[in-house]
């Protein structure tokens, strides 16, 4: 069984969803047969490599709201975070695009590291300060996940793995995707959000019981 997850390394209930899902796949009986694949998506494509300002302002601007109300909205992500064990500063988050990101892991999925390399790109954004979209800082992170930071480097200073980002994109359209995380199960069947353990346990049940 194929399970398809695309989320956006900044994304914060992308994480979120993407602990639930892992905590419902290891109690899943059959989960050494569920092959899972991290899709790209891009919650803006046009952001800059790396944006002024804190994420409280970028929030604040993009849905009208006070600075304090931006900060309520980080903290009760934080607050859910922390319920599946996932540490959040949202505080000293620094975002930007990540077009550049989502190259590199395809690089590592071209590797059997997709996983891996997922789960420290997002640790290193959200409890690490990372700049998303510094090339050099994302190279670093790539030893971690037993991919050189020389080979990261020069991945990222090409174009290599742009038509795999914009293939996922492309597909993400074509299920009708406009948010993120989105799970499709064996191409028939989907979740949206971060949603509870329970949801995506029944999910894998029903996905198994319809292949």
């Amino acid at each position: 069984m194929q399970v398809e997850i695309w989320s956006d390394v900044i994304c914060p209930w992308c994480y979120i969803g993407k602990r639930r899902f892992e905590m419902a796949l290891a109690g899943f009986a059959h989960k050494e047969s569920v092959q899972v694949i991290w899709r790209s998506f891009e919650l803006d494509p046009d952001a800059p490599r790396q944006r002024e300002g804190t994420l409280e302002e970028m929030l604040s601007k993009k849905y009208r709201v006070s600075l304090q109300e931006a900060a309520g909205m980080n903290a009760r992500v934080t607050g859910v975070a922390r319920e599946v064990g996932l540490e959040y500063h949202l505080s000293v988050a620094r975002p930007g695009n990540t077009f550049d990101a989502h190259r590199l892991l395809h690089f590592a999925t071209s590797k059997h590291l997709g996983d891996r390399a997922s789960e420290r790109v997002m640790h290193a954004y959200f409890s690490e300060s990372l700049p998303v979209g510094d090339r050099t800082a994302l190279a670093k992170l790539a030893p971690d996940f037993d991919i050189p930071e020389s080979d990261a480097q020069a991945l990222l200073e090409s174009d290599a793995y742009a038509k795999e980002v914009r293939a996922d994109e492309s597909r993400a359209a074509q299920f009708g995707i406009t948010g993120v995380p989105f799970f499709v199960f064996d191409g028939r069947s989907g979740v949206s959000g971060a949603q509870p353990v329970e949801v995506f346990a029944e999910a894998l049940q029903n996905a198994w019981a319809g292949a």
